[in-house]
């Protein structure tokens, strides 16, 4: 029997070949020739790339034995997740690899927004000697607010403490028992936006977040501060920052990342690139030897395992040979409804109940606990998340998770029940089935509201008091925005209250939102959008 061929694409540490082993039939190709990338993939089993080579439908199609892609990395921007997953090829990548490296990296950019490091360095360089140009500001006993508490917030904020910085942070996932653990005083975003010195945001893009650091927060700061993006790009309003930086609004900023990288010629980013109080970084995040070994040595054990047919944690579609075909379908919903329940809630998730009922009862459906938390967390951390990492980023916020199996199911065949208390002690539900032949996944309860709403990419979930001409009052407000309504449900409840839940085509602006809003007195809105692994 040969051995499975393992295809390298772009260059890897020595540590990554070493980590697959002896029984691999290891070959090397380069990932950019695209000529040379098609025929070499026809007779490969697995494919390591880092961020140069693309894996999209065109080169899926080449490699009829393919099992698994491997990213030795975090972003996967260069493969098709969605081809692959119809293809049925495994795609992986190192979720935690770089997070010290972005940690670090962070502290550099402070460091050098402080002390006019890269300025006076290309002064000095230049022949000047301008000593008094350049004076800076200590470190010691300034406030620092970190945006986002998770790993790299938590590291950052570690860092950061042995400077005597006092650290606060905004995190409304995050408890204040963790923030204690942590020696983090958890604040309101507006309360951290008045008090920092310096500002580092470390939040997913989602709907929510994109540009959540907008003009109004950065004139909310002091004129002394700076900020910090080593995140995602477009977290902050870049045309709202060029503003702020050249009105005075704040003293600087530090990015490595950019809403379109590299930034455009005629885009909002390049501008702030000639700003002399802004310090700037190509992406460098996790471009450091550590991290680029852990990312290679890391996706080397996944596809072992991935080729030995065993669980692969990483895995960021498919989880691995050893799931049984009737669970398998299962561990999309159970993700889905993740975010789906993360997109419903306010605040942070203190316990968190995922029940699953009726015949699946019989098989192991511990994956759907896995599943359930990647989806949460996807919508909640800046760094990606995997089924290895997600229980990590429960316990790190003293989450407390069960899995329920039950037999009885009255209404559905199998039904999966997400049900958490929040930190002010209310509780969330949210249950999904899969129906009919194409097994397609719906949401069929809300907090006791039934409903049975396919999971689209984009919903509107809102509840209000019950009266005539109320889904008249939205659809115009969409119709006027050219924004189609694809799907509706109204669920009342005994109270006079309704829930209505709206898939549409498209995003909602914030600015129809809060129309939509206003004009109905929702007492509950939340826009969600469900994106695929």
């Amino acid at each position: 029997m040969t051995n499975p061929v393992v295809l390298i694409a772009e260059e890897l540490s020595p540590a990554t070949i070493d980590a697959l082993g002896p029984d691999f039939d290891v070959r090397h190709v380069d990932g950019t020739d695209r000529p040379a990338l098609l025929a070499a993939l026809a007779d490969a089993n697995a494919i390591l790339v880092r961020s140069a080579t693309k894996i999209d439908a065109e080169a899926l199609a080449a490699a009829p034995k393919l099992k698994v892609v491997a990213r030795a990395g975090v972003g996967l921007d260069n493969v098709d997740i969605k081809a692959a997953t119809t293809a049925g090829v495994m795609v992986v990548n190192a979720p935690t690899s770089n997070i010290v490296s972005a940690a670090e990296l962070t502290v550099g950019h402070i460091l050098s927004l402080a002390r006019h490091i890269p300025a006076a360095h290309a002064s000095l360089a230049q022949g000047q000697w301008k000593r008094s140009a350049f004076t800076g500001t200590e470190l010691f006993e300034k406030t620092v607010g970190i945006v986002g508490l998770g790993r790299i917030g938590a590291l950052i904020a570690a860092r950061l403490q042995a400077f005597d910085m006092r650290v606060i942070a905004y995190d409304p996932y995050v408890t204040s028992t963790r923030a204690q653990q942590l020696g983090v005083q958890l604040v309101t975003l507006d309360e951290l936006l008045e008090q920092v010195d310096f500002l580092t945001i470390h939040m997913p893009k989602t709907p929510e977040t994109t540009g959540m650091i907008g003009l109004e927060q950065l004139q909310r700061m002091k004129r002394t501060a700076y900020v910090v993006n080593v995140a995602r790009g477009g977290l902050i309003d870049e045309d709202a920052l060029y503003t702020a930086l050249t009105t005075g609004e704040i003293a600087g900023a530090g990015l490595d990342v950019f809403s379109t990288e590299p930034p455009a010629a005629d885009g909002p980013a390049h501008r702030l690139l000639d700003l002399p109080n802004v310090v700037v970084t190509p992406h460098l995040g996790a471009s450091t030897h550590e991290a680029q070994e852990k990312a290679g040595v890391s996706v080397a054990r996944s596809v072992k395992l991935a080729l030995e047919g065993d669980l692969v944690p990483d895995a960021v579609n498919v989880a691995g040979g050893v799931i049984d075909p009737f669970v398998r379908p299962g561990i999309a919903l159970a993700e889905m409804l993740g975010q789906f329940f993360s997109g419903l809630a306010d605040g942070a998730v203190t316990s968190l109940d995922i029940e699953v009922r009726g015949e699946l009862a019989a098989y192991d459906v511990s994956v759907y606990r896995l599943a359930a938390l990647k989806g949460i967390f996807s919508r909640i951390v800046s760094e990606s998340v995997s089924y290895v990492n997600a229980p990590l980023f429960a316990e790190q916020r003293g989450l407390e998770v069960r899995l329920i199996v039950e037999p009885e199911s009255p209404l559905y065949r199998n039904i999966t029940i997400l049900r958490g208390t929040l930190a002010d002690g209310s509780v969330l539900t949210v249950a999904g089935t899969l129906a009919g032949t194409r097994m397609v996944p719906k949401v069929v309860e809300i907090n006791g509201y039934d409903i049975e709403v396919p999971l689209e990419r984009y919903h509107v979930v809102m509840r209000y008091k019950d009266r005539p001409g109320i889904v008249a009052i939205y659809g115009k407000e969409l119709g006027d925005a050219n924004i189609n309504i694809a799907g509706l449900q109204v669920a009342p409840d005994d109270g006079g209250r309704a829930l209505s839940v709206l898939t549409v085509d498209s995003p909602v602006p914030d600015a129809i939102l809060t129309k939509m809003r206003e004009a109905v007195g929702a007492d509950m809105f939340r826009q969600i959008e469900i994106t695929e692994s």
